[in-house]
């Protein structure tokens, strides 16, 4: 069996390119992203091929941000668009090819032609489901939404009507899908792996404090508006909230016009794995109160450093750990449920620890990419077969 990867960029597909090339599975990976850029994915050059001339020049354009939305919706639609025609037209034989949604259609179907098989790659939610989520949530904040671009979805459903299977990273993704009208059987659930070499405890959270990381891009996606107003709601004589990844000038804009903002927040920006693991380490407890997600990873490293996570059940948290054991799981936007459980954990110590040693060993016990490996060879193996 030989398998053929695409995808605009790295993302968790260059895992499991490695996987494959373990065991002699590996045909080639296609990406969008300049060879340069790679160098430390860990494969030999004579399996990877770049066509970086469109996303590449897009993630290289120095003035992105001022092209306005729609060249900008254009420019990324033709990125995938020549991306799965360069696939298509270069792609050798395979019997699996397994495609990251949006840029993979026409690579898709030619597979299917030849009698190989198609396995759509979906790293979130159904599409659908994704733009009516963050168009509600958008109306919610009074923020303008442009949406998802029809062309990107009219291509991602035309793939999930191709593919001979569909694989989503989590349980909330699978229910997405059938709820937006997709066959259950087509839909394979397959868990990112974590790499517990680079995350695990270097330090102990002070005792006398309550610090509280929130660990991703800031956005209205990832629900932190909510965090804003539970945390404002936490008695603590020394408390402290640290956001650690991109931040958002015009949503903390936003905040400070509702009165959301602390002036205790602390906004790290991107911090480096080496210092995030320090950062898991010494907070009492990581919040990721996301509106969509495909499965967030932040969850599982942070598990890994012995910090309890409160997540809502749109992050895959349920995939992760138990309610209750490992940390909380909570409905989206529910305020009043995520400043009760930021109190009780600050109220009740010996729980918090408890809480995450549990965590610590739960999450030691998962599996790592070479699981995540074996279950898609799995999945794999069921197509041809």
């Amino acid at each position: 069996m030989k398998v053929a990867l695409s995808t605009i960029g790295t993302f968790h597909s260059f895992d499991l390119a490695r996987e494959l090339h373990r065991d002699g599975l590996l045909a080639r990976i296609y990406t969008g992203y300049p060879r340069f850029k790679l160098k430390g994915e860990g494969l030999p050059a004579e399996r990877i091929r770049c066509f970086p001339w469109v996303h590449g020049a897009y993630m290289a354009f120095p003035q992105r941000d001022k092209l306005g939305q729609t060249l900008v919706r254009h420019w990324e639609y033709l990125a995938r668009a020549s991306l799965d025609r360069y696939v298509a037209s270069s792609l050798r034989e395979c019997d699996i090819f397994v495609g990251l949604s949006g840029s993979a259609l026409l690579t898709g179907r030619r597979v299917r032609q030849r009698g190989g098989r198609y396995v759509c790659d979906r790293g979130s939610s159904h599409i659908r489901e994704q733009d009516a989520l963050l168009r509600e949530e958008h109306e919610r904040w009074g923020v303008p939404y442009q949406g998802i671009d029809p062309r990107i979805i009219a291509r991602e459903e035309a793939e999930y009507a191709e593919a001979d299977c569909i694989t989503v990273p989590s349980s909330f993704n699978v229910r997405s899908f059938v709820k937006r009208g997709v066959d259950e059987h087509k839909l394979r659930r397959l868990p990112y792996g974590v790499n517990l070499q680079r995350f695990h405890p270097t330090q102990r959270p002070d005792p006398q404090r309550f610090d509280v990381l929130f660990a991703g891009g800031m956005s209205l996606r990832k629900g932190v508006p909510y965090l804003l107003q539970a945390y404002a709601q936490l008695d603590h004589p020394r408390k402290s909230l640290t956001f650690a990844g991109a931040p958002s000038a015009e949503l903390m804009a936003l905040m400070r016009q509702r009165g959301l903002w602390p002036e205790d927040a602390v906004v790290m920006g991107h911090v480096p794995q080496l210092e995030l693991k320090n950062l898991m380490s010494r907070s009492h407890v990581m919040v990721l109160p996301s509106i969509e997600e495909g499965l967030a990873l932040v969850q599982a490293q942070a598990m890994a450093c012995a910090c309890p996570v409160i997540a809502t059940a749109n992050t895959g948290a349920e995939d992760l750990f138990v309610n209750g054991e490992h940390g909380y799981i909570l409905p989206i936007r529910d305020v009043h449920a995520l400043a009760d459980r930021l109190q009780w954990l600050a109220d009740h110590p010996e729980v918090r620890q408890q809480m995450s040693d549990k965590a610590l060993a739960h999450v030691q016990q998962a599996g790592g990419w070479r699981d995540y490996g074996d279950e898609a060879k799995r999945i794999y193996k069921e197509l041809v077969s």
